[in-house]
């Protein structure tokens, strides 16, 4: 049998691919992250699935869920929220499914940022703007970061920046950010982004530490700064341009 890993989407239930839900349906076991994903999507499981809140077990034991699953004949559902691509924690379980002998897939799903991107009304790539996206997090007590990837290596690149995981480190990603972002580059923090209680916040980097505290957000938010937040003045993308010749190859 296989173990299916699905990105749950940044919260939202009806955010699941389509792909997603179909498989999720045809999974007699469902491991998900309950402090994560949303309880609304657990009604698409059987009505009969076994269902797992891994948010208290270790890999060891989510790895010995997994592995049993299978050796009972099951086909088995880990929810994940987001996209399994990144920052799921998915590597790591699928090298011990490797060792076990027990084949898997990946259903990708709605990265956080990109619903914060669209709850900010924002492309976060823009002509003569900003065509680079970085995807990061900082350094603190779960892992450190590997050499070259600190936010002051990173921000020489002025790209537009994405931190997940930085919530409660906001005065660290303001200060180390504003000698290659200065002060009056836009910044936007999304909370619980596509849920009912989803909260935007914009402005600029040097004042965005103070919203983000007087809000009271410390976790489940992703933090963007860059350029292309605050584009109005642009060139149009050649994508469309009445001078592109659509008949060349």
């Amino acid at each position: 049998m296989t173990v299916y890993f699905i990105g749950a989407g940044p919260g939202a239930a009806d955010l699941i691919t389509v792909r997603g839900a179909r498989t999720l349906a045809a999974c007699q076991v469902c491991l998900y992250a309950g402090s994560l994903v949303p309880r609304e999507l657990l009604a698409e499981c059987p009505p009969d699935a076994l269902l797992v809140d891994t948010a208290q077990l270790n890999l060891d034991e989510i790895t010995d869920e997994l592995v049993r699953a299978h050796e009972d004949g099951h086909d088995v559902a880990r929810l994940h929220s987001g996209d399994p691509s990144v920052f799921s924690a998915v590597a790591e379980q699928m090298r011990r499914l490797d060792a076990a002998g027990v084949p898997y897939e990946v259903v990708p799903g709605v990265p956080a940022f990109a619903a914060a991107a669209a709850a900010l009304k924002r492309e976060l790539t823009v002509p003569t703007v900003g065509q680079t996206v970085i995807l990061t997090r900082i350094a603190h007590r779960a892992t450190a970061m590997p050499d070259g990837e600190d936010l002051a290596t990173l921000g020489r690149s002025s790209a537009l920046i994405v931190l997940h995981l930085a919530a409660r480190y906001v005065d660290r990603v303001v200060e180390e950010l504003l000698p290659h972002y200065g002060a009056d580059c836009p910044a936007a923090v999304v909370a619980m982004a596509s849920r009912p209680d989803e909260l935007i916040l914009r402005g600029s980097l040097s004042g965005i530490a103070e919203q983000v505290k007087a809000a009271g957000v410390i976790r489940t938010a992703v933090i963007m700064v860059g350029r292309t937040l605050g584009a109005e003045q642009f060139r149009d993308s050649h994508l469309y341009s009445a001078e592109r010749d659509r008949h060349a190859c």
